[in-house]
C-alpha cells in the first residue's frame, strides 16, 4: 500500500480523448486527485464522477486537476463522459499498470465468487508530485466534497 508523503508514481496513460496524460506534466504547477474506481456508467461510480463534476470549478480555483481512472477502453470513457457530461479526465488503464503501481488492483470476493477488480481508493498528489493522501476502500457518497475540503486545507 501507499502512503502519504511518498512520492507518487509516475503514470502515463490515454485519456477519453486517446490524449497521452502523464503526472510528471502537472509537476510543480497543479495538484492531483487521482481516483480509481471499477467500471464507467455503474451507479456507484456515476455518482462518484457526477460529484467530482459538480466541483469541478472549485477543484480548479485550487489549483487542482481530477483525473478518473479504470480499466475501460478510451472509447468507453468517452461515452461515459457524453452520456452524463462529465467534466474531467479518465484514463484508459486497460494493461492495468496503473492499478498495480497504485495497488488498487485487489482480490475480490463478490456473491461468493473470488476475482480481481479495482478497489476504489483516492490519491491526493501535490505540486511537489508527493501523496497528501492514499486512502483505500473509499465510499462513493460525499467522497468529491471530502476531497475538495482536503484540498483546502493545503
Amino acid at each position: 500500500m501507499l502512503e502519504k508523503n511518498q512520492i507518487a508514481p509516475e503514470f502515463s496513460s490515454k485519456n477519453q480523448d486517446n490524449q497521452l496524460l502523464e503526472l510528471s506534466t502537472f509537476k510543480g504547477n497543479k495538484n492531483v486527485v487521482l481516483y480509481f474506481y471499477p467500471k464507467d456508467d455503474t451507479p456507484g461510480c456515476t455518482i462518484e464522477a457526477n460529484d467530482f463534476t459538480a466541483l469541478a470549478n472549485e477543484f480548479a480555483a485550487l489549483d487542482t486537476v481530477v483525473i478518473g481512472v479504470s480499466k475501460d477502453s478510451c472509447a468507453s470513457h468517452t461515452a461515459f463522459i457524453a452520456k452524463f457530461g462529465l467534466k474531467l479526465d479518465l484514463l484508459a488503464d486497460e494493461s492495468g499498470e496503473i492499478c498495480v503501481a497504485y495497488d488498487v488492483w485487489r482480490e475480490k470476493v463478490k456473491n461468493g465468487e473470488t476475482k480481481m477488480a479495482i478497489l476504489r481508493s483516492t490519491f491526493i498528489i501535490n505540486k511537489q508530485g508527493k501523496l497528501v493522501e492514499a486512502l483505500y476502500g473509499v465510499k462513493h457518497e460525499g467522497h468529491a466534497q471530502a476531497m475538495l475540503e482536503r484540498i483546502q486545507q493545503m
